[in-house]
């Protein structure tokens, strides 16, 4: 009979009773959550506001420009806004924000643009 050898797995070198900062700041975080889950606690809280979905095709019919057209005048890709409409893509938030200006304010955008 030949012993079974026991797999080991390699040591990182740390000895086990230390921890990493890692490590206490997600020990410390967990013990955070629990105290707020329990109302011991407030903890910070953020507010994002996110940039709303906009229908791109309905800005350019609205404004009665073909993509080639729209594209032109406001600077944007052709295939970029044909993926847009065709809901293959999403526009980013920043292209959304610039969206609804469009939309709100096409005059601005090209007085904008214009004097670039």
């Amino acid at each position: 009979m030949t012993p079974k050898k026991k797999l080991l797995r390699k040591s990182s070198g740390r000895s086990n009773n230390k921890s990493t900062k890692l490590g206490r700041v997600l020990v410390e975080s967990a013990k955070q959550i629990s105290r707020h889950m329990r109302g011991e606690i407030e903890l910070p809280m953020k507010v994002v506001h996110v940039v709303p979905d906009v229908d791109v095709r309905a800005i350019r019919e609205g404004q009665g420009l073909t993509r080639e057209q729209f594209a032109e005048r406001y600077g944007l890709q052709v295939r970029a806004i044909q993926e847009w409409e065709q809901g293959r893509r999403k526009p980013e938030p920043a292209v959304r924000a610039y969206m609804l200006v469009i939309k709100n304010q096409p005059a601005a955008v090209r007085k904008a643009l214009t004097a670039a």
